[in-house]
C-alpha cells in the first residue's frame, strides 16, 4: 500500500516539473516511472494515450506494458479503456478471477500480473490519457491506493495538459515562422520577375503559380531557386 509520505513526495515531484525543459516524451516518461514510485506495489506502468484517433500505450517503463495493453485495444475492452472513458480510477484485484475482461486479464496474467490499478487523466471534460499501473500480486492495490491514485493522477494531469499545449504552442510558432519566411521569399521572387518582365505585382504572382504548377512543386520552393539564382555569383 502506498503510504501518505510516498504519495505526498510523488505529488509535490509531479508539482515541481517544469514544462519545456523537457520534451513531451520525457516529461511523460517522468510521470510512468513516478506513478511505480509513489503507488507500491506497483512492478511496471504504461500510460495509454490516443494517437491518430486510436489508443496506444506510447510511454511505459518496461515493454510489458504494450503487450498486455495490446489485448484491451485489439477487443476494445479493460480497465485503462474504462477508465480512460468513465473518468472512474479502476480496480483489476484479480486477473485470475476476472470476468469483466476476460482478453485483456489473461494476456496478463500470462506475463505474471495478477492485479492493476487504473487511472483517467483528464484536464475539466478533456480527456487526455489514462496511467496503467500492474502488480505481480493478488489484490495488490487497496480502496487507500485508488484514492491516492486520484489525488495523483489530477496532478499528472495537470502535468499532460500544460505539456501537450506547450508543444503545440512550439510547433505552431515554428509554422508561423515558416509562413512568414515563404511569404518573404515569395515576395522577393515576385520582384525580380517585376524587374525581368516589367510587369506588375499580380503579374508576377501569376507567373509563379503557373511556374509551380508546371514543375509540380510548391510555390515557396520555386520562388526560393529564383531567389538563389540571381543571388549566385556570376561564374
Amino acid at each position: 500500500m502506498a503510504s501518505d509520505d510516498a504519495v505526498s513526495r510523488g505529488i509535490d515531484a509531479l508539482s515541481m516539473l517544469v514544462v519545456g525543459e523537457a520534451t513531451l516524451g520525457e516529461t511523460l516518461l517522468h510521470v510512468a516511472e513516478l506513478s511505480v514510485e509513489t503507488l507500491e506495489p506497483a512492478a511496471f506502468c504504461g500510460l495509454t494515450l490516443i494517437v491518430d484517433g486510436k489508443p496506444q500505450t506510447g510511454v511505459f517503463t518496461d515493454p510489458t506494458a504494450p503487450e498486455i495493453d495490446q489485448a484491451q485495444y485489439d477487443s476494445g475492452q479493460g480497465p485503462c479503456l474504462h477508465a480512460f472513458r468513465t473518468g472512474e480510477v479502476v480496480q483489476l484485484p484479480s486477473t485470475a478471477e476476472d470476468r469483466r475482461w476476460p482478453e485483456f486479464s489473461a494476456v496478463a496474467l500470462g506475463h505474471g500480473i495478477r492485479s492493476t490499478l487504473s487511472m483517467p487523466l483528464r484536464a475539466g471534460e478533456r480527456r487526455l490519457g489514462a496511467i496503467n499501473l500492474y502488480s505481480r500480486a493478488v489484490d495488490g492495490f487497496t480502496d487507500d491506493d485508488e484514492f491516492a491514485a486520484g489525488r495523483f493522477a489530477t496532478q499528472a494531469s495537470i502535468v499532460l495538459a500544460n505539456a501537450q499545449l506547450y508543444a503545440q504552442s512550439i510547433t505552431l510558432n515554428a509554422q508561423l515562422n515558416e509562413a512568414m519566411r515563404s511569404r518573404q521569399i515569395i515576395g522577393q521572387a515576385q520582384g525580380i520577375i517585376m524587374g525581368a518582365m516589367r510587369c506588375d505585382a499580380d503579374a508576377a504572382f501569376d507567373q509563379l503559380v503557373r511556374q509551380s504548377q508546371h514543375e509540380n512543386r510548391k510555390l515557396p520552393d520555386v520562388a526560393q531557386s529564383i531567389v538563389t539564382h540571381i543571388s549566385r555569383p556570376p561564374p
